[in-house]
């Protein structure tokens, strides 16, 4: 079992910056994938970012690709998404995602695990 907690997320102007910090308790946590994938409303989870078990190995999605990075600290285990540059379009709740899949795949159904969520607001 994995327990995913959110936080930073809140209102931006366009243009703007937040980073997301997702803290993941539980046994073993450090040989999960964590990632980011986030909901606007009406949609479908979309797939952002993730790092694999070994913290050198990141993917972000093309849509997010040069304004967003992921980072992780297996120390703390805890996965952060820097955003910058922000768009309305990327209005969404943001959640944090962990499996234990041998590589990151970007298909939500794929990931075991997902925490609460926290919302993320760009304004025009």
């Amino acid at each position: 079992q994995v327990h995913l907690i959110e936080s930073g997320g809140g209102l931006v102007q366009a243009g703007g910056s937040l980073r997301l910090s997702c803290r993941a308790s539980g046994r073993s946590v450090s040989t999960y994938n964590l990632g980011w994938f986030r909901q606007a409303p009406g949609k479908g989870r979309e797939f952002v970012g993730a790092a694999g078990w070994s913290s050198g190995l990141t993917k972000v999605s093309d849509s997010v690709a040069g304004r967003f990075t992921v980072s992780r600290d297996n120390a703390e285990n805890t996965l952060s998404l820097q955003m910058s540059d922000l768009q309305p379009e990327d209005t969404a709740v943001y959640s944090c995602a962990a499996n234990l899949l041998l590589r990151i795949d970007p298909d939500a159904s794929r990931w075991a695990y997902f925490g609460q969520g926290t919302q993320v607001t760009v304004s025009s």
